[in-house]
């Protein structure tokens, strides 16, 4: 039997290198990982994982038509997610264009294609948190990555062609193992966990809107095992191609999470409030909810971590000592 080659993008980023561990987990080793891979801080996320080649992601297409490899599914993680870097030119160039052109060789090589949109294409929650399919022509993303997201989004929606499978993946707030490397764009617990440990303390942005009080924002968080399960079950289950939510479908405030992360730790929360920069003030979400109801009724059972369940397993097995999933 040919040999069958599994392709992710951004693998050695967060999600894409916690995706590489788990199809390891799942004894899958012959995959192609393609990322930049100059970066000595993300080098660690990959250590010990199991994978046939990397390539570079400006050759990536050219490594395709060489036709080396027979390519089963492509898990297309990468992206450009800094959501301060308001240059939208970068975001369509890696975000838009790059993702059409793994969309064009998924549909010529009837190749299934799972890929990571993003709850920043929702804006500000004004329209809801629906993974229906008329609302992307609708949703006003707040920043440059949510409007790169969301273009493609509605680009792969009116196609007339398109990979024998594919799912658009809204993440929501991502947490968990392997984001050491993102600085600024790493989630609010790997900040409070540093602040925790260098300050005694965890600053919090100040609500700027009066319906709701300070550490009251709310957000979906998603551990990220959860996200690389579903994720691993789309490949092996291949439901009704389209956009869907990846969130838990339960709102947390930022209180909770910071309480968790102190928890985490066995520490009595501390917690001071301060002003939000001013040039996200603007593009700021008070509040995300993924509806998970397709997913669900796709077929997904599993229930997710708890944001007491997931946060605790970050800190004390990871954050805590070091440590890469």
């Amino acid at each position: 039997m040919n040999r069958q080659f599994i392709v992710v993008t951004g693998a050695a980023g967060f999600i894409g290198s916690d995706l590489v561990g788990f199809l390891n987990g799942k004894g899958y080793t012959d995959l192609i990982l393609v990322d930049e891979f100059g970066d000595p801080a993300k080098e660690p996320n990959l250590e010990g994982k199991k994978f046939a080649e990397k390539v570079e992601r400006e050759i990536f297409f050219d490594w395709l038509q060489a036709g080396k490899r027979a390519i089963s599914f492509v898990f297309h993680i990468g992206a450009r997610t800094d959501t301060t870097e308001f240059d939208y030119a970068i975001h369509e160039r890696l975000n838009v264009v790059y993702s059409k052109k793994i969309w064009a060789w998924c549909t010529e090589h009837a190749v299934p294609l799972v890929y990571a949109s993003s709850a920043a294409t929702y804006g500000s929650g004004d329209l809801g948190y629906d993974d229906r399919h008329d609302l992307p022509f609708e949703l006003k993303p707040l920043n440059a990555y949510g409007l790169s997201k969301n273009e493609f989004d509605k680009w792969a929606l009116q196609q007339n062609t398109a990979p024998p499978f594919w799912a658009g993946m809204k993440f929501f707030n991502v947490y968990g193992p392997n984001e050491y490397h993102k600085g600024r764009m790493a989630s609010v617990i790997f900040h409070s966990f540093h602040q925790i440990r260098r300050d005694g303390e965890v600053k919090l942005f100040r609500s700027h809107r009066p319906d709701f009080a300070d550490g009251q924002q709310l957000r979906d968080f998603v551990y990220v095992k959860d996200v690389v399960k579903v994720c691993y079950w789309l490949m092996e289950h291949r439901p009704a191609s389209g956009i869907y939510n990846l969130g838990t479908g339960i709102a947390r405030t930022f209180e909770d999470l910071v309480k968790a992360t102190y928890g985490g730790l066995d520490l009595p929360p501390n917690i001071r409030y301060i002003d939000m920069p001013e040039d996200i003030r603007d593009k700021y979400q008070y509040f995300t909810e993924a509806n998970m109801g397709k997913l669900r009724t796709a077929g997904y059972k599993d229930a997710f971590y708890s944001l007491e369940e997931g946060v605790d397993d970050y800190v004390r097995h990871y954050l805590a000592k070091g440590t890469f999933l």
